[in-house]
């Protein structure tokens, strides 16, 4: 019984690198797990499940990406392994549709689930970096249904110029931005594991892999953070015989 986690592979057609290696990894090493988990930021962007109508003929590139993403997760699910799909920052709009398409289901974010006997919280991430006020004003907003709604109705072609602007906007914010803003703030670590009951938090977002030991309560706990992928590099946390994740860099 193996259990898989990812996050933050970023898929967009510009990176056709990073693509080709998530579906190597599929087909080679999650092929036969029991679980798989991605954890937030699977794509760069998500405007809305109407993305896949547009098919081949979309000329971004977006549509035929997911679908052919979609097709794979689909293949490893009729072949028996539960995929859970969690919202990050960037593809916040992921719907049912998509999910459907890929043979998975939407994770709430945070959830808590069993693995090896032992309750493991799992989150995208982005929520505990508190310290960094503009953007959690962002994230609340972005989390608005109503707000979502309205994108929603927008034109296609409106809503790809709104994701370009978000991410022009962001990585100008992030360039002036202290380093340690942009990583978890500690104190919401500890509170959100106090209150979910847990030693064991998993998370993407930060792009900072590490596993990192800490108290709850009095109690030795662990964080463990799964690093972003790149071409030929990606991170997975897998859980197995011993029932204790361990996070690995991996060959793509």
């Amino acid at each position: 019984m193996t259990t898989l986690l990812i996050a933050d592979l970023h898929l967009q057609p510009a990176r056709p690198e990073v693509t080709a290696g998530f579906l190597h990894w599929l087909e080679n090493r999650a092929r036969g797990a029991d679980a798989l988990y991605i954890l937030g930021d699977f794509f760069e962007a998500w405007i809305g499940d109407d993305l896949l109508d547009l098919g081949d003929a979309d000329p971004t590139g977006n549509a035929p990406l997911a679908l052919r993403v979609a097709g794979a997760l689909r293949r490893l699910s009729e072949d028996g392994t539960r995929i859970r799909l969690m919202h990050g920052n960037r593809d916040f709009l992921l719907g049912e549709r998509f999910a459907n398409a890929a043979g998975a289901r939407l994770l709430p974010d945070p959830s808590v689930i069993d693995m090896g006997g032992s309750p493991v919280l799992l989150m995208h991430g982005d929520s505990l970096c508190t310290g960094d006020e503009a953007y959690m004003a962002f994230r609340n907003q972005a989390r608005d249904p109503r707000w979502q709604q309205q994108v929603l109705a927008m034109p296609i072609s409106d809503r790809l110029a709104l994701a370009r602007q978000l991410r022009e906007q962001s990585g100008e914010a992030n360039s002036n931005k202290a380093e340690d803003i942009m990583d978890v703030t500690p104190g919401e670590v500890g509170r959100v594991m106090r209150d979910q009951g847990v030693t064991t938090l998993i998370h993407g977002h930060t792009h900072r892999p590490a596993v990192h030991g800490l108290e709850v309560d009095g109690k030795p706990a662990q964080r463990l953070v799964l690093g972003d992928w790149q071409p030929g590099k990606g991170w997975e946390i897998a859980v197995e015989e011993t029932g204790k994740p361990e996070l690995r860099e991996v060959n793509v």
